[in-house]
């Protein structure tokens, strides 16, 4: 039988994914018409990943991140360990935009180094409020946590090459 309880938690689900994902194909797009053309004329690392690795990875990392946020969303909590993950989770979420903004639009390696270190910071606070309410919230979104330490060196080293 199906009760109330498994249909919202259903659509939290699906709210959950489509605002990650949602966030990863504006980025995507903000990102994409600047990879064959600016992104193209600046000095990167010999070890800068290809091109077509970013897309699936970003992918999953959202994917990851909505089943993260959907496991403390639907949770009974009623504290304020349940608000402030949620409110972390957005904090971060929004920092992670806003870095294709910084380094693709504006064209600024140093405001997207500062973005992304502010993101790292982020979401190291955002799982360990996630841990209040949810453990296998907070395991999710380690790969994240990785890549984002990968991207902020990679950052770091562009803006230095440039």
């Amino acid at each position: 039988m199906i009760n109330l309880r498994s249909i919202t938690s259903f659509w939290k689900l699906i709210v959950s994914i489509c605002v990650c994902e949602g966030i990863g194909i504006i980025s995507g797009s903000i990102t994409s018409n600047e990879i064959n053309t600016w992104f193209t004329t600046i000095n990167k690392p010999i070890w800068n990943p290809p091109g077509f690795l970013f897309a699936p990875v970003w992918t999953i990392l959202y994917l990851l991140m909505a089943i993260g946020i959907w496991l403390v969303w639907k949770t009974d909590f009623t504290n304020t360990s349940k608000s402030n993950a949620i409110n972390f989770f957005i904090f971060q979420l929004g920092l992670n935009f806003l870095w294709s903004i910084f380094f693709f639009k504006l064209h600024s390696p140093a405001l997207a180094l500062l973005d992304i270190i502010l993101l790292f910071i982020s979401i190291i606070i955002t799982m360990f409020h996630f841990s209040k309410v949810s453990k296998n919230a907070t395991w999710l979104l380690l790969p994240y946590l990785c890549w984002v330490g990968f991207a902020t060196f990679l950052n770091y080293t562009i803006w230095t090459l440039n």
